[in-house]
């Protein structure tokens, strides 16, 4: 008997199929599993289910295992933000046989479990995009969903920092550092035939947006002034969700866990997170900031085990992380 943790993104989905023990026996990987993203490029919000299904198929073939193996499955997924979402993902998981026991969350929850009794806390999530959830001590949940659509990840920091350069191209803005960095990742000699390449109706460019925010964190841990002020500004509006989903779960004014996690708190530079971390002690002095010490589907996998009836002991915990699939499984490629 096995479990099943998914993990579904905007840039990529990654499956792991587990033993009850702890050790992870397969893994897979597939696209695009945000049903919004689907459907507004595709038609239909299908295709990231099929790239659920691949993911998974691949995990369950490098287990030896079937389908019906799966006693539990947990299925973290961005664009699990309302009612009929949750609907629709659930069914489509159930038609599909990818568990017996299916629960479906919005992904920002993922990281709120890290193996130890304590799974109430804060999280903040930004990789491709972002994500903030908490968990109250009485049980009541919150995740940022669509409220956060204002205020994204790598992809929506991509976007400002270009932004950035078209105003300092024409003179509203100083110059910035950023300028020769974008146009050597677009190559491209003139600030004008990147913004052709982000717009033009006939030609546009395949580089991930996503992948010009560690440009902007070089950049601003450097002292560009520029790119330093969109780091800043956007961090406090990342902390600025993490202090009002502590407010809306009960956690407000206690010492709760800021749990960070995703691909722009891994760049060498700290300044993103000690902003949202400086942001929220505004209103949480006390808090309690950590780095989540795993990828973001581990935390998947201990809900799925959870979810079996397994306790996460030591001798779990240390199959886990013994069994860990290599780094490259959980990069984020350009041509995501």
């Amino acid at each position: 008997m096995y479990v099943l943790a998914v993990d579904g993104g905007n840039s990529k989905t990654i499956a792991l199929v587990a033993s009850l023990d702890g050790k992870i026996l397969g893994s897979g990987r597939g696209g695009n599993s945000d049903v919004y993203q689907a459907q507004r490029y595709t038609g239909t919000p299908q295709t990231a289910i099929d790239n659920v299904e691949h993911a998974v198929m691949s995990a369950l073939k490098a287990a030896q295992g079937k389908k019906s193996d799966l006693i539990a499955a947990v299925f973290s997924m961005a664009g699990a933000d309302w009612p009929e979402d949750y609907a629709y993902l659930q069914a489509a998981m159930e038609e599909r046989g990818l568990g017996r026991n299916i629960l479906v969350q919005n992904d920002a929850m993922a990281v709120l479990y890290d193996g130890t009794a304590d799974t109430t806390g804060v999280s903040v999530v930004c990789g491709t995009g972002a994500a903030t959830g908490a968990r109250g001590p009485d049980g009541r949940t919150w995740a940022s969903c669509r409220w956060q659509d204002q205020t994204g990840g790598a992809a929506h920091l991509g976007l400002l920092a270009l932004d950035a350069i078209y105003r300092s191209e024409i003179g509203i803005e100083p110059p910035t550092s950023l300028t020769p960095r974008f146009l050597k990742f677009y190559g491209v000699e003139k600030v004008e035939d990147i913004l052709y390449l982000s717009t033009s109706r006939l030609k546009r460019t395949t580089k991930s947006i996503a992948l010009l925010a560690p440009i902007v964190l070089d950049e601003a841990q450097a002292g560009d002034s520029v790119a330093r002020k969109l780091v800043l500004e956007h961090g406090r509006a990342i902390g600025n969700y993490a202090l009002a989903a502590a407010r809306i779960v009960g956690l407000e004014g206690t010492s709760y866990r800021l749990i960070l996690s995703g691909g722009l708190f891994r760049h060498p530079s700290s300044l993103f997170a000690d902003t949202i971390v400086e942001q929220v002690r505004t209103g949480a002095p006390d808090v309690r900031p950590m780095r989540y010490p795993y990828e973001p589907i581990i935390g998947v996998l201990f809900a799925a085990l959870e979810a079996a009836g397994v306790t996460i002991d030591e001798s779990v915990l240390n199959n886990v992380l013994s069994t860990m699939p290599p780094a490259a499984l959980f990069a984020t490629v350009e041509s995501e």
